[in-house]
């Protein structure tokens, strides 16, 4: 796994031909117990790794397209899933814990809803105040920008610009780790507000 501009936080991916992008996984090392988010597949070094650092207590999806390794990872840690709320009807495997907007996964990784893309309640987290992580709504296929799923994709257009608008407000925000793509370490926010204001331009 990738060292991330903490000593705490991991990432590694697989390169998706189709969409030419890389998926990501993201690992949080956390005293009650290590965190992975949207995990893709591990090579062997990857699993090494990660049990140096003490294996994996939780995983986190963001919606039930980013299912990727993680019930393969969990049978063999035997991790507990949390998934979003929203899709709880119909989520396409089982979670131990569902995650509404405002809670918690541990102290200092709250979770937000970000509305109107392709799934219902889709979630975002936020570590620590000071790192942004996303699952499809926001993405990065060019690096060094942002943007968002197309407007085709979309359950509700105006719903998911308003939920990048709510992004904008996170007043501490450096560091964006999105789910597909490039993810950005530094001007977070910045990143943020020059998307949005694109977006409210173009819709």
């Amino acid at each position: 796994m990738k060292f991330l501009h903490r000593p705490d936080l991991y990432a590694w991916s697989c390169f998706n031909l189709a969409r030419n992008i890389d998926f990501n996984g993201v690992a949080w090392i956390h005293s009650e117990g290590n965190i992975l988010i949207d995990p893709v597949a591990l090579s062997n070094h990857d699993w090494n790794h990660l049990e140096s650092l003490g294996g994996v207590n939780w995983i986190v999806l963001t919606n039930s397209d980013h299912l990727r390794a993680a019930k393969e990872i969990a049978s063999q840690t035997y991790a507990k899933i949390a998934g979003p709320i929203g899709e709880k009807d119909n989520f396409p495997i089982f979670c131990d814990r569902w995650l509404a907007d405002g809670d918690e996964v541990v102290p200092g990784l709250k979770v937000m809803e970000m509305q109107g893309s392709k799934t219902p309640g889709e979630l975002a987290l936020l570590l620590e105040e000071t790192t942004l992580i996303t699952g499809d709504l926001l993405r990065s296929p060019i690096a060094g920008t942002l943007s968002i799923l197309p407007q085709a994709k979309l359950r509700n257009p105006q719903k998911a610009i308003a939920s990048v608008h709510r992004l904008t407000k996170l007043p501490k925000v450096e560091s964006i780790l999105v789910g597909d793509g490039w993810s950005v370490f530094r001007d977070g926010r910045k990143r943020l507000k020059e998307l949005a204001e694109v977006l409210s331009i173009d819709g």
